[in-house]
């Protein structure tokens, strides 16, 4: 299950505690790990993904990537519904196996691409007109986790979905650069991506920053819109009079009078909370996910083809042979 793993049993044992559903059971590979959550948690340990069966109704997925398709598979042809984590799957292939199973077994399935439930991020969605140019940046320090996957996969697919979902237009091209700095997949990477629509995206993500940040701005007509994913905070700067008064939120002070900048109501919540609220309540109602098979799909294919343009743009300059080996115990 992993830190990830055991922050999803935290929250659903919070939701269970205020009436929102039953924490019943968790599993994991290593019975040393199971048996810790398990006594941390107040609720029984299983001994194989098969002994779920007729136990749960749902079940987040919080495993290695490359685990994802055997075992949601199992799990969704013994009937349960599946909240998988991010990225979906290690393939397109894989991607799409998925897709047939839930279809074949009727199984609700959900994405776990956080960042749509966070507060500042469903406050935005509301201001979209036309989204023109994005600059993103989601910087974090080195640590050890989630080295089976480069950085795209890692922590660019969270602002990818993002993008995708205020843009829904296809990416019409793709230019990357992306470098192994403390492991030996890809640690950093810049991405320039343009859309059919015209609108040009900025990517910058790294695991090997000294600071921690989490921002994504963007230009539409007349407006910029600011985000800060770790505050859950919203800034929105418009020249435009009849905008400014669309926009709801307490207005700010301006140092220039031909500039509105207003701060749109958010109410501040754990995203994962509301993203394990949103994976009941279409469990419970038989709706359609905020976040579907299809729209994890659709990251994916973009983040493989980040890094298909990262490995031809290594290839091109020969950076494979002048990489120094990675050091792993810095």
């Amino acid at each position: 299950m992993g830190v990830f793993g055991r922050n999803h049993a935290r929250v659903y044992r919070e939701l269970a505690q205020q009436g929102g559903a039953q924490l019943a059971a968790v599993y994991d590979a290593d019975p040393a790990t199971a048996r810790a959550i398990s006594e941390k948690f107040g609720v029984p340990a299983v001994p194989s993904l098969s002994a779920l069966k007729g136990a749960v109704d749902a079940v987040s997925v919080a495993v290695p990537t490359v685990e994802h398709v055997n075992v949601a598979r199992d799990l969704m042809e013994a009937g349960i519904d599946v909240l998988i984590e991010k990225p979906l799957a290690s393939t397109l292939a894989e991607a799409d196996e998925l897709i047939r199973l839930a279809q074949r077994t009727a199984r609700i399935v959900q994405v776990g691409h956080l960042e749509r439930f966070n507060p500042a991020v469903r406050a935005t969605v509301p201001l979209i007109t036309r989204p023109l140019f994005f600059e993103v940046h989601r910087l974090s320090v080195f640590t050890p986790r989630s080295l089976d996957v480069d950085v795209v996969l890692d922590l660019m697919i969270h602002d990818l979905d993002v993008v995708l979902s205020f843009v829904d237009s296809p990416v019409k091209e793709i230019r990357a650069v992306g470098l192994p700095i403390l492991s030996d997949k890809v640690d950093i990477a810049n991405v320039r991506m343009e859309f059919d629509s015209g609108c040009v995206a900025n990517f910058t993500a790294s695991r090997v920053s000294t600071e921690r940040v989490r921002k994504l701005r963007f230009f539409q007509p007349h407006q910029y819109i600011s985000i800060d994913y770790t505050r859950q905070d919203v800034m929105v700067f418009s020249v435009d009079p009849a905008k400014v008064a669309q926009v709801p939120g307490e207005l700010v002070a301006s140092p220039n009078p031909g500039i509105g900048i207003q701060k749109p109501p958010v109410t501040s919540e754990e995203p994962l909370r509301a993203e394990l609220r949103a994976f009941l309540d279409a469990v419970r109602t038989r709706s359609k996910p905020v976040v579907t098979l299809d729209d994890g799909r659709r990251a994916l294919a973009v983040a493989l083809d980040v890094l298909a343009a990262i490995r031809e743009h290594s290839r091109r300059l020969r950076l494979d042979a002048l990489a120094p080996a990675p050091q792993r115990n810095l």
